[in-house]
């Protein structure tokens, strides 16, 4: 039998412009989880978990529980990239041993709030996979793997920031400029001292569910119609996102707030974010720390100076029906 785990993520800066070419800073957050169990069986079967079966206890159980995990599950996106690897291997001259399978899925981690909740339950299923046919594929092309079954079989708007800190995992500092995209097919990935991080908090209210294909939708086509403050704003970001890895690499923590909080602001000025979302950046300021999404609203992240601040973050937060963790990023 293999077991294999992939973790929730935070990106911290450059935030949403890795999937217009520009740069990004993401973390591993391991409070969270995705596991996948592999092994032989004679039939090819996905089992279901508790996020694919249609059972319900009532009307309120079908209406709360669809809006913290929306309408699918998991087989849909393991069948996506089980399909994704075959034609990858396929195109690369890789034979797949004609072996059946059962796999197995169950997720921890907090699902439609931009922390990577379905990409990585497609990271876990690639590396089960991966072991059981005996493959060794560079990181890249893993997070790649994970992109395109979403973006490609399953048509969902999506970048590489999130498959790529889950699959080198820790910290990350990625660029995605075209020029190298295009010259390699994938970013350049620097892997950061986890090392380097201050004291960061992470909070995530599931009343605000709607997935990250919801919230990027309009702004995508603004970006491919060339609108001026689309493209301008994405450049923007991956300029906080450099400055922010230099920032990390001398220890200042003053740059470093200015920049998570400028992340958010110019964010505010180009999306439309809903009140919920807007509460609890503004609870997390109040209480002195920085904040910016973490994703694509629904979870935030920054940092904050103490214990004390700390109780004050989890205090505020509390009165609005929102989580507050301190993300694990090593094991």
């Amino acid at each position: 039998m293999i077991e294999t785990y992939a973790y929730a993520r935070a990106g911290l800066l450059g935030n949403p412009s890795d999937g217009y070419y520009g740069k990004t800073i993401s973390l591993l957050v391991r409070n969270f989880r995705a596991r996948v169990l592999v092994y032989p069986s004679a039939r090819l079967e996905i089992k279901p978990s508790k996020a694919d079966l249609p059972v319900f206890e009532g009307l309120a159980d079908l209406h709360s529980t669809t809006r913290w995990r929306g309408y699918y599950g998991g087989i849909r996106i393991i069948q996506a990239l089980i399909v994704r690897l075959m034609d990858y291997c396929r195109v690369n001259h890789i034979d797949l041993d004609d072996r059946n399978f059962t796999l197995e899925y169950e997720t921890t981690v907090p699902l439609r709030l931009g922390l990577g909740g379905s990409s990585a339950i497609i990271t876990a299923a690639l590396r089960a996979l991966l072991q059981y046919f005996r493959i060794d594929l560079p990181l890249p092309v893993q997070a790649d793997l994970v992109l395109e079954t979403e973006t490609v079989e399953l048509g969902v708007s999506a970048g590489l920031q999130d498959r790529v800190i889950q699959a080198y995992e820790g910290l990350v500092y990625m660029d995605f400029s075209r020029d190298i995209m295009d010259r390699q097919g994938y970013g350049a990935y620097e892997r950061l001292d986890p090392g380097l991080l201050p004291s960061l908090y992470l909070a995530y209210r599931t009343s605000l569910s709607e997935g990250t294909e919801v919230f990027h939708n309009d702004i995508r086509a603004r970006w491919r119609q060339g609108d001026p403050a689309i493209v301008e704003a994405m450049k923007t970001w991956a300029a906080y996102a450099a400055r922010g890895r230099q920032a990390l690499l001398d220890g200042d923590l003053e740059e470093l707030d200015r920049l998570i909080d400028a992340n958010f602001d110019l964010r505010a000025r180009i999306y439309q974010i809903g009140e919920g979302n807007k509460e609890m950046i503004a609870a997390a300021r109040r209480a002195g720390a920085s904040a910016n999404f973490a994703g694509s609203g629904g979870a935030i992240v920054g940092r904050y100076q103490g214990e004390a601040m700390y109780q004050r973050l989890v205090d505020g937060m509390k009165a609005l029906g929102v989580a507050v963790i301190k993300p694990r990023v090593q094991p």
